[in-house]
This record gives C-alpha cells, sequence and structure tokens, in this order.
C-alpha cells in the first residue's frame, strides 16, 4: 500500500513486532492506524528473513520515509541465536540498520531505550509484545482481560483501573502463571493439543509425531484466513482440503481414504474442543488469580480470535450456564482507525495487535516532541 505524499506535515510512526515466525508492522497517522502489514518471517532459518520483510514493509510505504519507528519484539527466541539476550542485541542491531539509530524499544516498565542501550535492557526488551497490547487496551477500556489468540501461542492478561494485573513479566513468569499458552491456531503440533481423541465412536491414543498442525484443523473447519495460513503444511504437500484430511488421519494411524469428508470435519472440531477446551482452563485460572469480575469483557486479537466466544462460551459452562462475558475486538474497541484508511485495515490492525499497541503507545508518550520537531526550521 502506498500511503498519500499530500499530508505534509504529519506526524508518522511505524510500529514493529519482530516475532519467529512473522513481522508485523502498522503505519500510524498523526495518532491514527493508515496501514497494517504481515510479512512471513522465518527468523530461526536466519537474520536474512528478517531484513527481506522489513525491505517489503518499507517499499510498500515510501511516503512515510520520515517516520519515526518503535519496535517490540519475540523473536529473541529463535533458534539461530546462542540465548536470549544476544537474539534481543542482534535483532536491535538489524532493525536499527534498516530504520536509523533513533529507532525505539519498547523496554516494558522500563518505558523506551535506543539501540545503544538494547543490551543493558535486553531482559526488559524480549517478548514484552503482549505488554505492549494489554497496556494499550488497558488505556482505553479500563477494565478487561485481554485475549490474543496467535498462530502460534495465546496470552491471557488482566487489566483494571487502565492498569496491568500482575507481576509476570517474563515468558517463564507467564507460562507459570498461564498468561502464556504455547497454543496457536496455525503452527501448534497437533500431538501438543490431546494424548487421546476421538474419531467415529473410538477414543485413540494421539501419536507423537509432527504429522499435523492446527492449521489443518481450522482449515478444515473453514475459520482460518488463508491470509494467515503463511507457513508450510507439517509434511511440506499442499493445503487443499483432501493433504488436509490425509495429515489430521495420520495423527492417529489412518489414511484419508478410511473415512467420508463428515467423518474428517467432526474429527477436526473434536480437536478445536480439545484446544478450547485446554484454552478456557488457562483463561479460567487467570481470572480466578486476578479475580476478575464478572462484568469485566473479554478483548480478543489474533488471527485466532475466532475462537474467543467459544471460549467464553466455555466458561458459561463450567460455571452452571452463566451468561457468558461480553467479546470485544482489539481491532474495532482498541485501535484508532482513521476513516479513510484502506479497507480491511481494521481486520489487519486486530490480528497485528502488538504492532499497533507499540506504535500507539510510542506516539503518545512522544507526540510532543515529534510536533515541536515538525515545528522547527529545517
Amino acid at each position: 500500500m502506498t500511503v498519500g505524499s499530500a499530508h505534509v506535515g504529519t506526524r508518522w510512526v511505524i510500529g514493529w513486532d519482530v516475532g519467529g515466525a512473522h513481522l508485523k508492522a502498522c503505519l500510524l497517522r498523526d495518532g491514527q492506524v493508515f496501514g497494517v502489514a504481515q510479512q512471513v518471517c522465518p527468523l530461526w532459518q536466519g537474520l536474512e528473513h528478517l531484513d527481506r520483510a522489513v525491505a517489503q514493509v518499507l517499499a510498500a510505504w515510501p511516503d512515510a520515509a520520515g517516520a519515526r519507528h518503535a519496535v517490540t519484539m519475540t523473536g529473541e527466541m529463535a533458534d539461530c541465536f546462542a540465548n536470549r539476550q544476544q537474539g534481543v542485541q542482534q535483532i536491535a542491531e538489524r532493525m536499527a540498520q534498516h530504520l536509523g539509530r533513533r529507532t525505539s524499544f519498547f523496554a516494558g516498565d522500563h518505558g523506551w531505550c535506543g539501540v545503544e542501550d538494547a543490551a543493558q535492557h535486553w531482559e526488559h526488551i524480549a517478548s514484552a509484545n503482549w505488554l505492549a497490547t494489554a497496556r494499550h487496551a488497558a488505556q482505553r477500556l479500563g477494565d478487561g482481560v485481554l485475549v490474543d489468540i496467535g498462530s502460534t501461542t495465546t496470552d491471557f492478561i488482566a487489566f483494571r483501573a487502565c492498569r496491568v494485573l500482575g507481576t509476570s513479566r517474563s515468558d517463564a513468569q507467564r507460562l507459570a502463571s498461564g498468561e502464556l499458552v504455547y497454543h496457536g491456531t496455525v503452527r501448534t503440533p497437533l500431538c501438543g493439543v490431546a494424548r487421546r481423541i476421538r474419531w467415529r465412536d473410538t477414543e485413540y491414543n494421539v501419536m507423537n509425531e509432527f504429522f499435523a498442525t492446527s492449521a489443518d484443523v481450522y482449515r478444515l473447519t473453514g475459520e482460518l484466513n488463508a491470509a494467515h495460513d503463511l507457513h508450510p503444511s507439517a509434511d511440506g504437500a499442499a493445503k487443499d482440503l483432501p493433504r488436509t484430511r490425509q495429515r489430521l488421519a495420520r495423527m492417529i494411524g489412518l489414511d484419508a481414504h478410511e473415512g467420508s469428508d463428515a467423518d474428517w470435519l467432526a474429527f477436526a472440531h473434536a480437536w478445536r474442543a480439545e484446544q478450547v477446551s485446554e484454552l478456557a482452563g488457562q483463561l479460567d485460572r487467570v481470572l480466578a488469580s486476578h479475580a476478575v469480575p464478572a462484568g469485566a469483557p473479554l478483548v480478543s486479537a489474533g488471527c485466532g480470535d475466532f475462537l474467543v466466544p467459544s471460549l467464553s462460551g466455555a466458561l458459561s459452562a463450567a460455571q452452571g450456564g452463566s451468561t457468558g462475558r461480553t467479546c470485544l475486538r482489539y481491532g474495532e474497541s482498541v485501535a484508532r482507525v482513521a476513516a479513510d484508511a484502506p479497507a480491511g485495515t481494521k481486520a489487519w490492525a486486530q490480528v497485528c495487535a502488538p504492532s499497533v499497541a507499540v506504535a500507539a503507545l510510542f506516539d503518545e508518550a512522544h507526540a510532543d516532541g515529534a510536533a515541536a520537531a515538525m515545528e522547527r526550521p529545517q
């Protein structure tokens, strides 16, 4: 997407979320979302994939060449780095090479820092994208629970009175508290979703092999948007429905021809139910640990946001059929999308929430300085 060059004196900010599998970016114009982009970025295969992805985003937004940049990340966990500290430092250096030395990095409770301070603050920069999204939602809504279901992970973050609750900050702490769950709707190996699964009238042990992923489930149920299905399938084969059924069949030692299309669709829904059950249990743990009031809404984000109503329903059923929680969408209720933004921007803001959040938080923290800089004679 090319942005208009007629906006003289416009305050541009680009927010970046550097993940291990995707690069997400948000273009903010005078505090409003004007564009969102996602590029596949298998960072574990090398930093050259980040180089390519950044170049593609910048090429799409040439008229925002003078933008300020705010970066958050989770990609420091990628296998190409010896440890997380090295990952933060190398990602920060690479982003600064592409975007300029004045690029700012989100360091959570420690605010913002430049590339020269990334090594000192690496523990606060590492995997802090969830905190940016939760803070942005808290500032806009006051009370609620962020439910960000992505391709690989899910975040459950409670907030009240415009503040994020809890003290967990690192991935390890959040895994212990239940605020981070390694379940997503694209890349999760199905052998990590359930130990036993029902097909037709029989329960089977699940094969602990990388035969299929959650993308196969939601591709078959028709809930996964093809635009978010960017990574190769488990067997490297096509993503059409016949091959999808074959991968699912492999999970219990069968072939697709041994069942009807209806059988395999029901099987996909069985996997869906298992994942919903696991996620609902983790969400309930977070709700209980923070005593989140019944009236606080669930704020959905991520490419797996279609599961959030099911999570609300599962919680309701577990509580004896009480009314489910209100579900709000980050892209509609939190992100401020410009009225003249391209079609589909709200949907992409929903999927790429951390990049939107980090851009918005940076803009709010630095808007006065940016405005003053634009007013100074050049």
